[in-house]
């Protein structure tokens, strides 16, 4: 797995304060610059290229980062009456301050007990152990299928990916996958299980992803236009 390096300044655009991720990143040949629904602008640079670089790119680019910022989506907050999904399926989050479970999931709503000042930290918690059961689950079997052993499993808050795979087989997948309908999850996850038998995107590789998963091609489109989503809520 790739390792950088990375900081977040304040910078000025416009008049306007917004933060700026500057991520130094050892594959990067050019420097790129983008947004991300959970952290804002990021400006990824190679490795030997000075922050400053990415800063003044960022500047000369001031009125793209705006009109991307102003075109953002309203992040959605776990708070009562939100709407959230589960494996793609939306239900309405309400304070249940009565129930003996932290998260009782019914077909239409996700009953959260407790003081409501803490119902945003229950449900986020809720759903990460919900994250490592389906993942988990789903693993093993395509793991077992493909013959190829794994080391550990680890749920993440990543912002940059769904899943990934090191070299000695240990998994690590976003907490935020188990929003998602349930053939996306399936092909994030037969994806990164693949990679234990093939780590680069090579023909062999994509055969072994269509032998763990069925729907392919059509997670990969939802993921395009609809993945980023999932980043405003909680």
């Amino acid at each position: 797995m790739a390792r950088f390096r990375e900081k977040v300044i304040s910078l000025d655009l416009e008049g306007r304060i917004v933060p700026l991720t500057i991520r130094r990143h050892p594959r990067a040949r050019n420097i790129i610059l983008r947004i991300e629904p959970s952290t804002g602008p990021i400006v990824t640079v190679p490795w030997h290229t000075s922050y400053e670089e990415g800063i003044d790119l960022a500047r000369q680019k001031q009125a793209w980062l705006l009109r991307q910022i102003d075109s953002m989506p309203s992040r959605i907050a776990f708070i009562h009456g939100a709407r959230v999904p589960l494996l793609g399926i939306e239900r309405t989050v309400c304070h249940d301050p009565e129930s003996r479970r932290p998260v009782t999931v019914t077909d239409t709503e996700y009953q959260v007990s407790g003081q409501i000042e803490h119902m945003a930290r229950r449900l986020t918690d809720w759903f990460k152990q919900e994250a490592r059961r389906v993942i988990s689950e789903r693993v093993e079997e395509k793991s077992l299928l493909l013959g190829k052993p794994y080391r550990r499993i680890a749920i993440r808050d990543t912002r940059s990916r769904w899943g990934s795979c090191s070299e000695d087989g240990s998994l690590s997948f976003c907490w935020r996958l188990v929003m998602l309908p349930e053939m996306v999850l399936d092909y994030v996850v037969a994806h990164e299980v693949a990679h234990l038998k093939d780590l680069d995107h090579s023909p062999a590789f994509w055969q072994t992803v269509s032998t763990l998963t069925p729907e392919t091609e059509q997670a990969k489109a939802w993921l395009k236009v609809y993945g980023e989503k999932v980043f405003y809520y909680g």
